[in-house]
């Protein structure tokens, strides 16, 4: 009788907290798709790294959900709890604390997660459909695959040698045959012990190769496969300079700028917001640091020197002044239009959507292709809220809802409504 009373109270309480584990770890995925559009996605992407990483396999991988909600909602005391998890993801990213959601609830945390998961499951159940089809869910612009060029030349030797092995083996069967009939070949001679092999034409093999029809077909097959993978991939590749990381005249580490001081891009690259360029900072914006900070540094000196600046008198000699050559990373070519403040300032981009972790660089290279494949898959993912204070209510966004309500009541719409007097549709 106890052990029955016993058994049934473990079994309650297990039924209990199994219960409260599946009442805690469901959410709704529709709730969390617009909560995590709101709250993440400046940060985070689901299949791929942004700022922070990938979330799809990170949340997918772990079944605390309690931790993951502490996390998201504070995880500034998890860092200073010295939680082993929060401290591992906090120094895998150069100790970059993320931003504190102590408005979301446990049940909007839930939500989030569901659909992370849910998104994530999706994606990978598309992945191998996505790829039989040549599509991939990756921002990467990538040619042909090294593995699948190597792949296909190892194919071609081994079907060489094969070929070679079954024309000796193929020459041995045959003699075999002629022996066994009677013939004498051309390359041996009958004695009174047997047959002796006299010398012959050591290029009668490659010759009678070249008799042959299947195997001159094969090779230039081969040929043709080979120099036409080649080309492909050098034209696929052609003014590609993804990784490009040229040598700068002053070593300027923007993993300690916009990393560890946290330095907002636009601080020194303020054309961003504005204009059509970002535009390089004048030293003069380097002088609002450095004209105290470091004045020992051999590359502070060397900004001192292209300013004609004396540290001691703290003069400047505009007779010693000279400007910095700096290596351009970035280039487009001279046919394309890119206006950065459209994307920043319209779209609300972020500044590593397109060049990457610069917070990480100890000196910038180029982290994306640039290509035109690259900029239309990013435009046919990012999606444009046209709602009532949708990329923060900036004046486009604006102006395109009232162009519409006009239309819709029948109103006449010109190009200027349209915004076709803009200064910059003609002159860039």
């Amino acid at each position: 009788m106890i052990f029955k009373q016993f058994s049934k109270a473990v079994l309650l309480t297990a039924g209990f907290a199994i219960l409260g584990f599946s009442a805690h770890a469901q959410g709704d995925a529709t709730k969390g798709e617009a909560l995590f559009k709101a709250n993440c996605t400046t940060c985070h992407k689901i299949e791929s790294q942004l700022i922070g990483p990938a979330l799809g396999p990170l949340v997918t991988a772990e079944t605390d959900d309690k931790w993951l909600t502490k996390w998201v909602q504070n995880n500034q005391a998890l860092i200073a709890a010295k939680d082993p998890k929060a401290l591992k993801i906090y120094n895998q990213f150069n100790q970059q604390g993320m931003t504190v959601f102590g408005s979301l609830s446990d049940g909007d945390v839930a939500n989030i997660l569901a659909y992370i998961r849910a998104d994530w499951k999706t994606q990978q159940t598309a992945a191998p459909a996505a790829g039989a089809a040549g599509v991939s869910g990756a921002t990467a612009d990538s040619g042909p695959s090294d593995l699948v060029i190597w792949g296909l030349l190892g194919v071609i030797v081994v079907a060489f040698i094969v070929i070679l092995v079954l024309n000796k083996v193929i020459g041995t069967l045959e003699r075999l045959l002629f022996k066994g009939k009677g013939i004498i070949l051309e390359d041996e001679v009958e004695t009174e012990d047997g047959v002796a092999k006299v010398s012959v034409d050591k290029m009668a093999g490659l010759k009678h190769l070249a008799k042959n029809k299947k195997f001159i077909f094969f090779v230039i097959l081969c040929g043709t496969v080979a120099c036409g993978s080649w080309t492909w991939v050098t034209l696929w590749n052609t003014n590609v300079h993804q990784g490009y990381q040229p040598e700068q005249p002053i070593h300027f580490p923007h993993d300690l700028h916009a990393g560890v001081m946290k330095i907002d891009c636009q601080y020194c690259h303020s054309g961003a917001y504005k204009s059509k360029n970002a535009t390089i900072p004048s030293l003069n914006i380097c002088m609002n640091c450095h004209k105290v900070v470091k004045q020992d540094s051999k590359e502070i000196q060397k900004i001192y020197a292209a300013l004609g600046y004396d540290p001691k008198t703290q003069k400047y000699d505009s007779t010693k002044s000279r400007p910095i050559q700096w290596v351009r990373v970035h280039n487009l070519p001279d046919l394309v239009y890119f206006n950065h403040s459209q994307h920043v300032k319209v779209g609300g981009i972020k500044c590593q959507t397109c060049h990457g972790p610069v917070q990480t660089m100890k000196e910038i290279y180029q982290y994306s292709p640039l290509t035109m494949k690259w900029c239309i898959q990013c435009h046919k993912r990012t999606e444009v809220d046209f709602s009532k204070g949708g990329h923060k209510g900036n004046a486009y966004y604006d102006n395109m809802i009232a162009v519409h309500d006009r239309i819709k009541r029948g109103e006449k719409v010109t190009e200027a409504s349209m915004g076709g007097i803009e200064c910059g549709k003609c002159h860039y």
